[in-house]
């Protein structure tokens, strides 16, 4: 795991900011792995990524309030949270959480060496720009074991 030694993972469950580092360390790794040809590695971590910005964006209380989110939205359901942003108005169906879910399927099975992911990558990145995971800084973020995966 990309965020292996250097978050709490439980922290990443529990309260936004470990589950925005969490979500920040795997579009690091992801891009990286990326870059690597690791083409199926990355688009998984990325899954991860997709999953602790969201839950980042919904954890606080004032967010939800504000956008009018029910307290009991499930924070483990990527479909459910993307729903909620969509129907607040956050979002719009610009990320096709369906085709996403496709690619990650196929990616956790196979490896895809020869798949272009700059379009998803682009289309990933700017859904994390829109709920504010995006841009950050990376030297901010703990330094990477050259060793992982």
């Amino acid at each position: 795991m990309p965020h292996f030694g250097l978050m709490s993972t439980e922290e990443s469950f529990k309260t936004p900011e470990g589950a925005l580092l969490r979500a920040r360390l795997h579009i690091r790794s992801g891009r990286r792995r990326l870059t690597q040809g690791k083409v199926s590695a990355g688009i998984v971590t990325l899954y991860d990524a997709l999953i602790f910005g969201l839950r980042w964006y919904l954890m606080a209380p004032a967010r939800r309030k504000e956008l009018m989110i029910s307290e009991s939205l499930d924070l483990t359901d990527e479909k459910v949270m993307l729903r909620a942003l969509e129907s607040s108005g956050v979002l719009d169906d610009s990320f096709h959480l369906a085709a996403f879910d496709k690619l990650v399927d196929q990616a956790a099975n196979e490896e895809m060496p020869d798949y272009d992911y700059r379009p998803m990558l682009s289309r990933f990145e700017s859904l994390m720009t829109r709920i504010e995971v995006m841009p950050f800084d990376e030297a901010a973020l703990p330094p990477e074991d050259p060793l992982t995966f």
